[in-house]
């Protein structure tokens, strides 16, 4: 069995920047940009490794041409369920992949 035939959501590839918080991490966050994005998990570049089981908070934008309105931002809850220590090709990046547990659309004040 591959890694597709794990996977329980169809992958989108997109690549908006997503905020990213551990939970190590309680006054500060990172802007990032993701590599694919489904409905039950995240998959980023991050500039120094996680712990699988680490839980992270984070917040994505949707564009507009993908919402057909107005950009929607998300706030998700989730999981690291995986880490890749040559995320990009790049010895300074770690590729995390991430599980997205719960969510919740945030409105703009």
């Amino acid at each position: 069995m591959n890694a597709t035939d794990k996977r329980r959501a169809r992958r989108f590839p997109m690549q908006p920047p997503v905020s990213i918080r551990p939970e190590s991490a309680k006054n500060g966050s990172q802007t990032v940009q993701t590599r694919d994005v489904s409905s039950s998990g995240i998959y980023f570049d991050f500039q120094s490794p996680m712990s699988v089981g680490t839980s992270v908070e984070f917040l994505m934008t949707l564009p507009e041409p993908l919402t057909k309105g107005s950009p929607v931002r998300i706030k998700c809850i989730g999981k690291v369920v995986r880490v890749d220590q040559n995320g990009n090709g790049s010895t300074s990046q770690v590729g995390i992949a991430a599980t997205i547990e719960r969510y919740e659309f945030v409105r703009e004040n």
